[in-house]
């Protein structure tokens, strides 16, 4: 590693100012009037591939935001390995809670602050810095490399799909690597090996043509808010089993040996409690906490109003009432199969007097599990173990992205995480930062995974 660490080292100041600029552009892509943005983004990650020494690189358009391709193909007879990271962020609301400016980077006690420095722009970045340093060294990369750096991610990747059938060929690999994600404990190695799926459901309940006076209506006309009140309540039982008829019926039962492995985790559970200010843990009698939190599904109320919110008393009987659920979904759970039974159950439970529509919402994903025992997850131990000091600890994402689901039915191959984030970033938070040292470490880390994987 000595030649590549005096390389980074000679080149350090220039790669973190790189990345600064990355960072200035405002690429939300969940906003209409940060389009450009975004696809300023894009270009800069394209002209960036091109800087290290990347062959082949276009950009990918789609129906919303564009993508990023790059390819470098240096002997057919060695495996490919295509690394996926995305270009767009979150919002930066409420802006007034940062301490300095979202979009000017600002390196204070050892972290870089900015909207993306680690979701995703600076976890992306470390795989690029890498495969810069290796070209540098060695004249080009020790396997075959492609990348796919995506516009979307942050809206639940709605165009992935199709750019993903339209490209297949070219994106055909032995292996994706992600440079999205990162730790469970920080500063602490560890591989996630799945991530659970999601589904998205709004639940509209009318009954009166207005809203009515509760004296000259109420107790004569049902409330859709007591309805609404009610068919949620009914969702789930008082300790937290889902009662929707066929929710559980794919669900894949843990094997002894993914509860050894999830048993294995260091977990405070009481550090965890007092960190979101809770007294005790709530769900799914006969699991632990980190197994409801990574592999049993769940149907939880984001949201619901209707009727008066104001200051003061309205006495009000209000025409509707609204509410907007979610479900994390497990391997094999099928989420148009979960919808449909959601669906079937709020209209077989819906009380009289009112009208109830269920509407899903876009951006579903199923659950992505790597398969047990995939040689990439040894090797990318080993590296790890072998920059940070310590064994890491295999554990499973709570969160969704969908992309590792649409990879592996798609492009038929395995998707591996690898990225260097650490859990208090503050990711899609104000504040968000990447601490250096995780850069570095980072860096090197892909450069030791790279050359393994040529062995």
């Amino acid at each position: 590693m000595a030649k590549y660490e005096a390389y980074l080292q000679q080149h350090r100041e220039r790669h973190l100012q790189e990345l600064a600029d990355f960072l200035r552009i405002p690429s939300i892509s969940a906003l209409p009037e940060h389009a450009g943005d975004v696809r300023r983004a894009a270009e800069w990650a394209a002209a960036g591939l091109r800087a290290i020494g990347v062959p082949h690189v276009e950009i990918l358009e789609t129906a919303g935001h564009p993508s990023v391709y790059g390819e470098w193909m240096v002997d057919e007879s060695l495996p490919t390995y295509l690394i996926y990271g995305h270009v767009d962020v979150q919002p930066v609301d409420p802006e007034h809670l940062w301490e300095t400016p979202p979009f000017e980077p600002t390196l204070r006690d050892g972290r870089l602050y900015a909207r993306g420095a680690a979701d995703d722009k600076g976890n992306l970045f470390i795989p690029l810095k890498a495969v810069e340093a290796l070209a540098a060294v060695d004249g080009r990369p020790p396997v075959n490399l492609k990348f796919l750096l995506e516009g979307e991610e942050e809206i639940g990747s709605p165009s992935l799909p199709a750019l993903l059938e339209a490209h297949a060929d070219k994106l055909r690999c032995d292996a994706v690597l992600c440079a999205d994600g990162g730790f469970y404990r920080v500063q602490r190695p560890d591989i996630t090996v799945g991530s659970r799926g999601i589904c998205s459901m709004q639940i509209d309940v009318v009954g009166a043509a207005g809203d009515l006076h509760s004296g000259s209506y109420g107790g004569a006309i049902q409330n859709p808010l007591h309805a609404l009140a009610a068919i949620l309540a009914g969702l789930r039982s008082p300790d937290g089993k889902i009662l929707v008829e066929g929710f559980y019926d794919d669900v894949r039962e843990l094997t002894p040996e993914e509860k050894e492995a999830i048993a294995k985790v260091p977990f405070d559970e009481a550090e965890f409690l007092a960190g979101v200010g809770v007294s005790q843990p709530f769900g799914e009698p006969g699991y632990s906490t980190l197994e409801r939190l990574w592999v049993r599904p769940t149907l939880e109320v984001n949201g619901m109003w209707g009727g008066f919110q104001g200051e003061g008393v309205k006495t009000v009987l209000p025409g509707q009432a609204h509410a907007k659920i979610s479900c994390r979904l497990v391997p094999d759970q099928d989420p148009d199969k979960v919808m449909s039974a959601i669906e079937a159950h709020v209209k077989a439970h819906t009380p009289p007097g009112v009208t109830v529509t269920v509407s899903r919402i876009a951006g579903s994903a199923p659950a992505y599990v790597v398969p047990p025992g995939h040689p990439l997850l040894k090797k990318a131990a080993a590296v790890l173990e072998d920059v940070y000091g310590e064994e890491p600890v295999f554990t499973r994402a709570g969160g969704t992205l969908p992309v590792a689901a649409m990879v592996e039915s798609i492009l038929k191959t395995d998707f591996i995480f690898f990225s260097f984030g650490d859990p208090d970033n503050q990711v899609h938070a104000p504040n968000e930062f990447l601490r250096l040292e995780s850069f570095d470490k980072g860096v090197r880390s892909y450069i030791k995974l790279l050359n393994s994987l040529a062995e």
